[in-house]
């Protein structure tokens, strides 16, 4: 992680600078992501910075990803997604849950600058990691994080699903802490996994879910994206497009089986 030496924080680049680019050729609503407040809280270092303080770095931070996420809709993005994939890795280093609960209070008042429709439009992602095919937490069981993740003040969470090798239990998790104004897009692809899945494995891990959460607050989603930090070339261009193409028709599948448009 980059360390700050020199206030006042400041990006460099807006996450609309890549949906500029994307809404060139998108046919379909296009949410965009963004990185967390409470990720790029880890760039203060523990020593300070003389004439900077930690409390006016948090400022700074805030109204920057405020900015971020305000650019995004104006730029049209439909939803905006809040990468939270340190949420569980968090667990794993602090497993008193303190360093959690830090980041969930940290995004919660970066949440609160948005009103509740707004908030409507925004979501929270967590996974256990995806860099060069490979996990930081996936030995961290849900339970641990879960119950935190549904007190952040987001209208839609994005959990990663399909890789866990117990979905049921995270399901009934997500059952029990889950609210009804939140929406859950459960993952139903695993981009490390080179398996490309059917639509009928899609349509079935789907049916699966709707057993635990309501329909008209199901959705589904990828694990986690074909492309992250580390730009993971071993996930090639075909094989990303056939995961995602398997996702959407066996959502439609389900959709039918469940008798909903």
């Amino acid at each position: 992680m980059p360390r700050l030496t020199a206030g006042p924080f400041r990006y460099k680049r807006y996450a609309d600078s890549y949906l500029d680019v994307a809404m060139r050729f998108a046919h379909r609503p296009v949410k965009q992501a963004v990185i967390s407040p409470s990720a790029l809280s880890l760039m203060y270092p523990a020593e300070g910075i003389a004439g900077y303080s930690r409390e006016q770095f948090i400022d700074d931070l805030l109204a920057e990803h405020e900015t971020e996420v305000r650019r995004c809709f104006d730029k049209g993005a439909y939803k905006v997604q809040i990468d939270f994939t340190e949420g569980r890795f968090a667990m794993k280093i602090d497993p008193t849950g303190r360093l959690l609960h830090s980041f969930i209070d940290l995004n919660n008042l970066a949440l609160s600058r948005f009103s509740q429709e707004e908030r409507r439009r925004i979501g929270v992602h967590t996974c256990p990691g995806g860099d060069r095919d490979s996990t930081h937490s996936a030995d961290v069981d849900y339970a641990e994080l879960l119950p935190s993740l549904f007190q952040l003040k987001a209208g839609n969470f994005y959990i990663a699903l399909a890789g866990e090798p117990d979905r049921v239990h995270v399901l009934k998790i997500i059952r029990q802490h889950m609210k009804p104004q939140q929406r859950v897009f459960v993952g139903v692809i695993a981009p490390i996994d080179p398996h490309i899945e059917t639509p009928a494995e899609v349509r079935d891990r789907v049916l699966e879910a709707a057993q635990y959460i309501p329909i008209e607050q199901l959705g589904t989603t990828d694990d986690c994206g074909f492309s992250p930090f580390c730009d993971d070339t071993s996930t090639t261009r075909d094989t990303a497009f056939a995961k995602i193409r398997a996702r959407v028709l066996g959502t439609s599948l389900a959709a039918e089986a469940l008798g909903v448009k």
